[in-house]
């Protein structure tokens, strides 16, 4: 498998990550994946894409916010064949890499929970919010574990954002340790 820069113009690979993007996301991408991919793929953003055999397995993308100092990561795609086998992991190590280069100190990410996977979901988040990200718990493998794994905390929580019930979870890390705080 080799990870690097994302190959804009490789139309396979832009095909390929379009398709993975609708698959993996349909409530957000079935329809409209490959205008999604044309701005994941916008010059002033960083991609970084996954390659075995000759096909694309999953993908990253980062957007500059605050100048460059803060990046959005945004999206994160595996092929499900490929998951829980540090694919996910070797993307986003690799992206922040390529952020740091270009002067960013902090990643954050927006998590959803629309489908009941975190104790947030279904609760009203306005009444003790801190207390429960607090006690959050992975009810069914919400990626928020994911991203705690490799260096990201909870900083925040949008209640309601995608309807009643269903927040956006907020995590961030910072890049290259606690540079003098």
């Amino acid at each position: 498998m080799n990870i690097q820069l994302f190959d804009k113009s490789n139309e396979k690979y832009v095909k390929e990550a379009a398709n993975l993007l609708a698959v993996c996301f349909p409530q957000a991408y079935s329809d409209c994946a490959f205008k999604e991919m044309n701005d994941i793929l916008d010059e002033d953003r960083i991609t970084v894409m996954a390659v075995e055999n000759n096909h694309l397995i999953g993908f990253v993308g980062a957007i500059p916010q605050y100048g460059v100092t803060g990046w959005e990561l945004h999206p994160l795609v595996v092929n499900e064949a490929y998951r829980n086998k540090g694919i996910g992991s070797q993307l986003v190590y690799t992206l922040e890499e390529e952020v740091a280069k270009r002067g960013g100190i902090v990643m954050y990410l927006g998590t959803d929970d629309e489908f009941g996977k975190t104790t947030l979901f279904g609760t009203d988040l306005f009444d003790d919010l801190f207390e429960k990200i607090k006690i959050i718990k992975n009810i069914e493998n919400h990626p928020y574990e994911f991203y705690q794994k490799i260096g990201y905390q909870i900083v925040g929580v949008i209640p309601d954002a995608n309807g009643i019930g269903k927040p956006d979870i907020w995590m961030a890390k910072r890049l290259g340790g606690k540079n003098n705080v």
